[in-house]
């Protein structure tokens, strides 16, 4: 049976490391080394996560057991402290937040000082060694000596990359097959990279190209099956209860199994969007959903099907599943989208979204398959105004009028490759005093440490930053930042993975004509 140390080892030779191809070779020859029954456990340990998710534990009490005497030699298994974290998550009712306590006292006292460090760190989300998603899809192919396509297609449909991991070593590529989208199992939905404008998408699209709306709503997944309907969030969340006129929509639709992906916003009387921010009220209130509905009404645009009648059509093309989806939805409810290789025809459907008050427009390959949970380069996304999905890293207090708010945001774009947070700079332009005492609060919850001036947080939330272009700069490690950089919104619907990437603004630097990049 393998130790917890053996873990933690790896764990830490990875983080040691810069070189994929090492961190890589150290997950997989680790992988080969479980035993069936530890191999979910491992995999998810070594990307940071737990088969039980949240066990109910806070910060301070793993600070607490954190100074428990630690033992001097290793003796956990790893099937120890998975048992041991099911227990603790199982713990309710009168005085369980003390008997949760106890338990990981009880839990830490078996570890070594490492183990117990690593814990923590597992624990409160906070292990990134950089054994993130890609490179545990790369580890696991290397480990069970299959094809990585077939372990990232799985990956897209499967509850996590453990039971990937397992099926992989266990049956090779027809375990893999295995995984299927499924009815009322949501899956993260494929995201878009960036073109600069219109005719960027035909130098990075080839072929017929489909150009659709960008709609500044609410991404929504709908899933059928029978007379079961469920509506999920882009994060997954069933706001099913919150949206009764998307599913009096689908209930309408002749199909028994279905899954759909677009997006929901409310419109004003002449039909044009209002702002996110009141599309998103529909989805924070419990109560009162049908009052809300009436102030509010919902329209739905769908551009995607994914399964119907028992077929997944993830895999398809897009010209097929935008096919299937015109026969199911009625035009009205259907994204408006033209398909063409005429760059004066795009550019005025483009003009028309502006006109409309969209953001833009979607720039769509119809060869290309639906990669779920992936920033496609098969999608891209084209916007009048300049803005990236931005993740918090740390915040620095604010002075005058702003004393004793947390202000001036430290803006990372995610590093795919390593699973860090690049710095693009700082902002505390564009924020309302009543959005300063929302995200003071927020990110205080977040806080892992501080100094005289910054409080450093866990990358938790995601920032909607308009800016107007991007510049070299020797102050960050990127050798990027954002020029008048300015808050626009917090996307409370998007999670931190979902955010915008480091390659992204590389991308959108060199659009800017830039004749360098600086080193990656």
């Amino acid at each position: 049976m393998t130790l917890l140390a053996q873990i933690v080892a790896v764990s830490g030779r990875v983080a040691e490391t810069s070189s994929r191809i090492v961190k890589i070779r150290e997950l997989a020859e680790c992988i080969r080394q479980l035993s069936a029954s530890e191999i979910e456990i491992g995999v998810l340990y070594l990307a940071g996560q737990t088969r039980q998710g949240k066990i109910g534990v806070g910060f301070n009490v793993l600070r607490e057991a954190r100074d428990v005497q630690a033992v001097g030699e290793p003796m956990l298994q790893l099937s120890d402290v998975d048992r041991a974290l099911t227990d603790i998550a199982t713990i309710r009712g009168s005085g369980s937040a003390s008997r949760r306590a106890a338990a990981v006292q009880t839990l830490f006292a078996r570890a070594t000082r490492g183990e117990q460090e690593f814990m923590v760190r597992l624990l409160v989300g906070e292990l990134r060694q950089g054994a993130l998603a890609g490179l545990m899809v790369e580890a696991i192919a290397k480990a069970a000596d299959v094809s990585i396509q077939d372990v990232r297609r799985a990956a897209m449909y499967a509850k996590q990359l453990g039971h990937v991991a397992r099926a992989a070593l266990g049956e090779g590529k027809q375990g893999l097959a295995a995984f299927q989208l499924e009815p009322l199992s949501p899956v993260a939905p494929m995201l878009a990279q960036t073109a600069a404008d219109v005719a960027g998408a035909f130098d990075e699209i080839e072929g017929e190209i489909a150009f659709e709306w960008k709609v500044d709503g609410a991404r929504i997944q709908v899933h059928k099956e029978s007379d079961l309907i469920r509506v999920y969030t882009r994060s997954l969340n069933d706001v099913t209860a919150a949206v009764p006129e998307i599913v009096e929509l689908i209930a309408k639709l002749n199909a028994y199994d279905l899954v759909l992906d677009g997006e929901v916003i409310a419109l004003d009387s002449a039909g044009h969007p209002r702002p996110f921010q009141v599309t998103m009220r529909r989805f924070g209130r419990k109560l009162d959903v049908e009052t809300l509905r009436k102030e509010l009404p919902l329209h739905a645009y769908f551009f995607d099907c994914l399964r119907y009648n028992g077929r997944s059509l993830a895999d398809a093309p897009a010209r097929e599943r935008f096919a299937v989806l015109e026969t199911i939805v009625r035009e009205e409810m259907r994204v408006p989208r033209i398909m063409t290789r005429d760059r004066k025809l795009a550019a005025d459907f483009y003009a028309e979204a502006l006109a409309r008050g969209h953001e833009g427009v979607m720039a769509k390959a119809l060869d290309a398959p639906y990669e779920a949970g992936n920033r496609g380069a098969s999608w891209l996304k084209i916007k009048r105004a300049h803005t990236l999905d931005l993740v918090v890293i740390a915040v620095e207090w604010g002075h005058g009028r702003r004393t004793g708010k947390l202000s001036n945001l430290h803006l990372g774009a995610r590093d795919p490759h390593t699973g860090d947070y690049v710095m693009l700079g700082k902002t505390f332009k564009g924020l309302t005093d009543a959005l300063l005492e929302w995200q003071t609060e927020q990110l205080l919850a977040c806080e892992v440490s501080r100094d005289a001036w910054t409080v450093y947080v866990r990358p938790e939330l995601v920032v909607e930053i308009a800016f107007n272009d991007i510049q070299e700069s020797p102050h960050y490690p990127g050798g990027l930042a954002l020029r008048f950089a300015r808050v626009k919104r917090y996307r409370d619907d998007k999670a931190p993975e979902q955010a915008d990437t480091i390659d992204t603004v590389r991308q959108l630097y060199a659009a800017q004509g830039a004749t360098r990049l600086p080193p990656p």
